[in-house]
């Protein structure tokens, strides 16, 4: 145990956090999300879901200000303007984290797969509700 630091944040995870660099994203995914076969590095989280998972993670991490969206999350299919409640309590850890308004992305679903391919790291937590995903870029301290 570390103090300070959320117990959530296992050796794995708090390497992969510390490791990458300005610019890194990382994405939490849900339980449907085909992580597996996207990631180049992951970590399993699948007790957790995935707004739990931005919690410990915003904890540490720092988000991009030299980016207009720091954050992003994969739209509805057939209805890009819908809004799950999951994208609101995203926006409301990230904006707790980071004391400040965050500005949200809304990416298609194979746009959203293709920026998971190129992520530093993909987390896969056990998130049930659909569309449970969000991609976070690194910013520095």
């Amino acid at each position: 145990m570390l103090k300070g630091i959320d117990p959530l944040l296992g050796p794995d995870l708090l390497h992969v956090l510390a490791a990458m660099g300005h610019g890194d994203e990382i994405v939490i995914a849900d339980a449907n999300f085909p992580a597996d076969s996207h990631a180049e590095r992951l970590v399993r989280l699948e007790s957790a879901s995935a707004t739990r998972a931005a919690e410990a993670i915003l904890s540490v991490l720092p988000l991009d200000e030299y980016v207009e969206a720091p954050a992003a999350v994969m739209s509805v299919v057939g209805d890009p303007d819908a809004e799950p409640e999951i994208f609101a309590e995203f926006r409301h850890i990230a904006e707790s984290a980071h004391a400040a308004s965050v500005e949200f992305d809304r990416v298609d679903r194979f746009s959203f797969y293709e920026r998971a391919r190129q992520a530093y790291a993909i987390v896969a937590t056990g998130e049930r509700r659909l569309y449970g995903n969000l991609i976070l870029v690194k910013g520095v301290l």
